[in-house]
């Protein structure tokens, strides 16, 4: 399989000046506003690659000095693609492990009976077991078996760090949370080695990184008073998820809720992080503010809605003055006058709206998002979850079937870990009294799995038939919410995916049976106009997987004929959604409309109350905060003085040809 293909979703190209200036002086300019030294790369793998060398670099430099380097290593994905990198070094010959003394940041549970869960396994799988460390070098958390003896072997832990003469090198993740470690938010700079008890996100990653459906409550970590007592750290953070993080920990205030934002004290530290995750650092995202810039379209129209929000009015009312008073008077020298500009993005962002999401036919389609041939349109929208489409492009799918077009909608999994055992249970009942009455004895399966759910003893995993049971409990109501916005069940595709449904915790690694599964659905209905979720922050996993393999089907299939008339397109929702500057199409919803949408979702009645999957911040189900997001971009479109509705769907093209224009 090729090389990730997320890689190939640029919104607009960065320059590489703005994360590779070409020397000090620019670079001073630009890192203005940073208060963390941070390297900025095109990609994870190239981050990976060059945290690695800058690793190797100080380890061979302490060796060379004092004869051996003590280093404390993370657990979190983000570092373990460094560690790949640096085993690539020492089969290289251009690393040698053989004088270093390795301490894990972290170990997790106490008393936890799960022997796959253990980080020193882990590392040993990625690192030690593949370098010429001595095993006798490597120390790691051991896990009392009660709760009370925790405090000692914590201090005892640090001592031996002492005893080795303290930490030359700390290598960790910075987690999308703001974490260090297992340092989760709340905890102090001064923070020992300790207990936590670990938050909602933190078991996410954990569970995803061991492939396991459940997690430890808590880990045994490191302070962040022991990494600041480290020489020096290096900290990675790769893709989308983690911008948010990133940005407070290298711009923002110094604070116990981030406490990445700790490493702002230290004399020698280094963040590596891709471009994905930078997006919010002020260089990346806001350059005009840090260097002269090199204008486009999309950063012109990224500076003026900034603009708006820096002044509180709309497009058009911008004068001259707020130009200059925030730093865009070049844009007013290029184009003349402040109104040249303002009319420009005025117009760019009016032409995203439509209500004519699939094209209107008979139309002139030069300044529509979609063209207006051929008519009607076969629309192919893939779902990762079955509830996914709905909740994030509900609305659409249903303008898209009221004006003519032939809808498909392929649910890429069943969805059966969004569904809770209460939710089971419920069915399992009704079941049970269906069966009895119409079948006497019922059937073995409804009575073995009624009388675990009943007991408790259900196991932590589920069997197969549970699976099976609770993923149709979720296609069930997919159907029913489908059928609500006027697509045929002969229109859906239940493709059970490879990697969701034979791995037990539908975390697979993706194959080419998978994107096989999707190539042939979309060389069958030979669409003019696809759908694929972009959702890649989703913390589960199943969103990412889903899309890689569309996207990879459209790489194997982007030289037949019948591709060269599709468009795709990209739609977020449950996890987040679209930069205005960033919306190529803009489906509005009236009222009614928006209503009809909130009806379909309440479909999905196994996610609606009780779901396992909230978010930490607000405790909201991800469909509660979709239709909050689809409100919120019709604000924004309001402030910016464009037409004022009660919802916007929005939907970014997806480029997957090189060669494609317009």
């Amino acid at each position: 399989m090729k090389t990730d293909l997320k890689t190939n979703i640029k919104f607009f190209q960065v320059s590489s000046r703005y994360y590779r200036p070409e020397n000090e002086i620019e670079l001073a300019s630009l890192t203005r506003y940073e208060k963390v030294p941070t390297v900025v790369v095109e990609n994870a793998d190239l981050g990976a690659r060059e945290a690695a060398l800058d690793v190797a670099g100080i380890i061979n430099q302490c060796v060379e000095a004092k004869g051996r380097c003590v280093i404390a290593l993370g657990s979190g994905r983000y570092a373990l693609r460094v560690y790949d990198e640096l085993v690539k070094l020492y089969f290289a010959d251009k690393l040698s492990f053989a004088d270093v003394v390795a301490f894990n940041l972290s170990e997790l549970g106490v008393g936890y009976d799960n022997g796959r869960l253990n980080i020193d396994d882990l590392i040993n799988e990625r690192l030690y077991s593949k370098v010429d460390i001595e095993r006798a070098n490597i120390h790691f958390i051991t896990r009392p078996d009660a709760v009370e003896d925790i405090h000692s072997h914590c201090k005892a832990y640090e001592r031996d760090i002492i005893d080795a003469g303290g930490l030359d090198l700390v290598l960790c993740d910075l987690t999308p949370d703001g974490s260090l470690a297992y340092n989760e938010p709340g905890s102090a700079r001064n923070s020992a080695c300790r207990l936590m008890l670990l938050g909602n996100d933190s078991r996410i990653r954990i569970s995803e990184t061991f492939q396991s459906q459940t997690a430890p409550k808590t880990a045994v970590t490191l302070g962040i008073g022991n990494i600041l007592s480290a020489d020096k750290i290096i900290c990675v953070a790769w893709e989308e998820e983690s911008a948010e993080a990133l940005f407070n920990t290298i711009e923002g205030k110094m604070t116990d809720l981030v406490p990445a934002s700790f490493l702002q004290v230290h004399d020698d530290v280094k963040i590596y992080t891709d471009l994905d995750a930078a997006s919010r650092l002020t260089r990346i995202s806001y350059p005009w503010k840090v260097t002269s810039c090199e204008w486009n379209d999309h950063l012109i129209r990224r500076a003026i809605v900034w603009l708006c929000e820096q002044t509180g009015k709309p497009i058009l009312k911008l004068t001259n003055k707020d130009y200059n008073d925030y730093g865009l008077s070049e844009l007013v020298a290029l184009y003349g006058s402040a109104y040249n500009v303002n009319i420009k993005i005025f117009n760019d962002l009016q032409h995203t709206i439509t209500g004519w999401p699939g094209g209107k036919p008979n139309a002139d389609d030069t300044y529509r998002p979609e063209r207006e041939k051929p008519y009607p349109k076969r629309v192919l929208i893939f779902s990762p979850n079955p509830d996914d489409a709905v909740v994030s492009m509900g609305g659409t799918v249903r303008r898209l079937v009221q004006q003519g077009h032939e809808v498909s909608i392929a649910f890429q999994t069943d969805g059966d870990l969004a569904v809770s055992d209460d939710d089971l249970m419920r069915s399992v009942l009704l079941a049970d009294r269906l069966t009895r009455h119409f079948e006497g004895s019922g059937f073995s399966f409804i009575e073995d799995t009624l009388s675990k759910l009943i007991n408790g003893t259900s196991t932590s995993s589920d069997t197969d038939a549970m699976r099976y049971f609770k993923g149709s409990i979720m296609l069930s109501e997919a159907m029913m919410a489908c059928r609500q916005m006027g697509v045929h069940k002969k229109d859906l595709y239940d493709l059970r995916m490879p990697f969701y449904t034979c791995d037990p915790h539908g975390q697979g690694k993706l194959t080419d049976a998978d994107v096989a599964v999707i190539q042939e659905l979309i060389a069958r209905v030979k669409p003019h106009q696809i759908f694929l979720d972009n959702d890649l922050v989703d913390p589960h996993g199943t969103h990412v997987r889903a899309t890689t393999a569309v996207m990879h089907a459209l790489d194997n299939l982007k030289d037949e004929d019948f591709m060269s008339d599709c468009r795709v397109w990209m739609y977020r929702g449950q996890w987040g959604q679209w930069d205005v500057d960033h919306v190529e199409m803009a489906v509005p919803m009236s009222p009614e409309e928006f209503g009809d949408k909130r009806d379909a979702i309440l479909k999905f009645h196994s996610q609606i109350h009780d779901a396992p999957f909230r978010s930490n911040a607000d405790n909201k189900l991800p469909w509660q905060r979709s239709i909050e997001r689809n409100r919120d971009l019709a604000e924004r479109y309001q402030q910016l003085g464009l037409a004022t509705y009660e919802a916007i769907e929005a939907f970014v093209q997806y480029r997957f040809r090189p060669d494609y224009t317009e």
